[in-house]
């Protein structure tokens, strides 16, 4: 059995009772960069952990190989946990190893973790839906570039969606997305915040307007 957990945004005490017991109890745990030491902690002294940490531009073992990991350990006949930041579903590439565990039939279940797009936020004193204000909210991968190296051309229908924009992952292209808002019609005067190590205790949230 692999199990894909959800690990939360950050904070390892956001972790749900029923991904930290499996964590518990598993033979082998694959983590990536996002997993905290104080969860690996959890695990079985004997307990395999293998690291297939992925950051943007420094990936030490591509998708398709942790895919395959994945398969291994399953035929080995182990309990596996896949520990990812997050809920596996949200921008975690989880569906693409759900996928290739079923392809080659491996028995595989899901744990939802607490998603960094409605946490962070939160931790930070915005709520993602207000009535008076934002009755929607949309989530969206900050790190995805168009081909010519820009944001991807569906930007600016994204942009202009009612209610509040979500940005993952969007530091290092937030003069991209900051632009391509603008372009897409959104005043300089909205209210706008970039967090950084949201929920944890070195969190930083600069607020300002979008200009």
């Amino acid at each position: 059995m692999v199990v894909l957990v959800g690990a939360g945004p950050g904070d390892p005490g956001l972790i749900t009772v029923k991904g930290l017991s499996c964590l518990k109890a598993c033979d082998a745990v694959v983590y990536d960069s996002l997993s905290s030491e104080q969860l690996l902690a959890a695990a079985r002294p004997d307990c395999r952990k293998v690291y297939v940490g992925k950051r943007a531009g420094r990936h030490s073992m591509k998708q398709e190989e942790i895919n395959r990991l994945l398969v291994e350990l399953g035929r080995e006949g182990l309990y596996v946990v896949r520990l990812k930041g997050g809920d596996p579903f949200v921008f975690g590439r989880g569906g693409e190893e759900a996928l290739a565990l079923a392809v080659e039939g491996i028995p595989y279940k899901i744990i939802p973790g607490v998603t960094s797009a409605v946490a962070v936020p939160e931790c930070a004193g915005i709520p993602v839906t207000h009535r008076s204000l934002s009755r929607s909210f949309h989530v969206i991968t900050g790190h995805t570039k168009g081909e010519e190296g820009g944001l991807p051309p569906e930007f600016g229908q994204v942009a202009a969606l009612p209610g509040t924009l979500v940005f993952l992952m969007g530091l290092n292209s937030l003069p991209a997305i900051v632009e391509g808002l603008v372009k897409a019609g959104r005043p300089e005067s909205l209210p706008a915040a970039v967090i950084e190590n949201g929920t944890l205790e070195n969190a930083r949230t600069v607020r300002g307007c979008l200009g």
